[in-house]
């Protein structure tokens, strides 16, 4: 289970992404596309163009680590 922190950043990125990225490629997105340091401790949440999906990345000390996330049956997000 990871447990955020107090002061946790949350970082929502507007415009969608290919979904095909990965870690590496996420982390360059935070790191050119953002001004962000994807290695700070800081939470950058991705939608999918559909917007029926997110990504989250974040650093938990020791490594990069991704969460895919398909909304339920619908398929819409919350807005």
């Amino acid at each position: 289970m990871i447990i955020p922190a107090q002061g946790l950043r949350i970082v929502l990125a507007v415009r969608p992404v290919d979904f095909r990225c990965g870690h590496d490629a996420l982390a360059g997105l935070v790191q050119n596309t953002l001004g962000l340091d994807p290695h700070s401790g800081l939470i950058v949440v991705f939608r999918s163009k559909r917007a029926d999906r997110l990504k989250i990345l974040l650093w938990d000390g020791t490594g990069l680590v991704l969460v895919y996330k398909r909304n339920g049956e619908s398929g819409d997000l919350p807005e």
